[in-house]
């Protein structure tokens, strides 16, 4: 895996985390934000052909 594939897959385990989080308090905003940070973060890896783990929270 390349530092560019770690980059993003560190990211995304950490937007899930908050996501997770957010979910838990009831904050929808943020919930809203991190959803979009998934979304651009999957969307870049597709773009590089990265392959990623499979969504654990959306």
């Amino acid at each position: 895996m390349g530092e560019l594939s770690r980059a993003i897959q560190q990211r995304l385990d950490d937007a899930y985390e908050s996501l997770r989080h957010a979910r838990a308090v009831g904050d929808t905003y943020l919930a809203d934000i991190r959803q979009e940070e998934i979304k651009e973060l999957r969307r870049i890896a597709a773009n590089h052909d990265i392959g990623l783990e499979p969504s654990r929270c959306d």
